[in-house]
């Protein structure tokens, strides 16, 4: 069985956080995150490894950023 097959209503099912982060770099600077996502770790001194440390550990972040993601594909 596929992993989209368990779960296929949920869009996030099966990527990972860090794959999250990397489309979003693509897409937006560090700054723009930073506005679009008012969190430190996009802010100052920002890397995909810090954020990935700061968001695995903040729900509502990671929350957030998730939902960027979303709307960013869906675009």
């Amino acid at each position: 069985m596929d992993i989209k097959s368990e779960q296929p209503n949920n869009p996030l099912h099966g990527i990972k956080l860090s794959d999250i982060l990397e489309k979003l770099t693509k897409i937006y600077t560090w700054e723009e995150l930073a506005e679009k996502i008012n969190i430190n770790c996009f802010k100052s001194n920002p890397t995909i490894k810090s954020s990935l440390k700061f968001l695995r550990r903040t729900p509502w972040a990671r929350e957030k950023v998730e939902q960027l993601y979303l709307k960013s594909i869906r675009k």
